[in-house]
């Protein structure tokens, strides 16, 4: 009985777990869609590479997904967690390149963007919901003993870190037009995204410490 109480608590969990990773998929499509737009659109290196974190967000919780299909057989759930950790982990480390080297280059160029009322609005959304996700899938995680969807969760997180800084940078540009607001947003959030690429890469996540 007791083994059939803890099965049924961990299928609620498994469910639970889908149905927060496929509202955080819709959420970061539109969310990625809206910032590649309108940072096109301003010419923003900060919009454009949070759009580019929302297309990883977005892999990172397909990810998470295959992990949980696979959570019946404990070999294929080890691999995957190990598998998902690593690869989201260098996309992770792709993005921070990108956007460090862009960044750079427009604070040697002067390259000044244009207002982003589109993208204030976007990334104002995201700092409101992407914490409360953070934490919905970070509890689930942390019950399942799941260092894969730790880490997934935990990069939702950062996206409402990422979120707050760009709200900070075209917000400034807006109001005050400190053109260089924007790149110097954009790197603010080079070595954050480094730290969880390099974290992924290795194999670790905020479970290890804590599951």
């Amino acid at each position: 009985m007791a083994t059939l109480a803890l099965s049924g608590t961990r299928d609620a969990l498994l469910r639970r777990s889908v149905r927060l990773n496929v509202l955080t998929i819709g959420y970061n499509s539109l969310e990625g869609v809206v910032a590649l737009v309108a940072g096109a659109v301003a010419g923003s290196i900060a919009l454009t590479g949070f759009g580019l974190d929302s297309l990883i967000e977005l892999t990172a919780s397909l990810t998470a997904l295959w992990r949980l299909r696979a959570d019946a057989d404990a070999r294929k759930r080890q691999r995957a967690e190990s598998l998902s950790l690593r690869v989201i982990g260098a996309l992770f480390i792709a993005l921070a390149t990108y956007v460090g080297i862009d960044a750079a280059w427009a604070l040697y160029r002067r390259e000044s963007p244009s207002e982003s009322i589109p993208g204030i609005v976007i990334a104002a959304l995201s700092v409101a919901v992407m914490p409360v996700l953070a934490r919905a899938k970070r509890r689930v995680a942390f019950a399942l003993g799941s260092g894969a969807l730790a880490a997934e969760s935990q990069q939702t997180l950062l996206c409402a870190y990422l979120s707050a800084i760009l709200l900070g940078g075209l917000t400034l540009n807006a109001l005050l037009g400190w053109w260089w607001a924007d790149p110097i947003a954009a790197l603010a959030m080079v070595p954050i995204i480094a730290r969880e690429g390099m974290e992924g890469i290795r194999g670790r996540s905020a479970c290890d410490d804590c599951c």
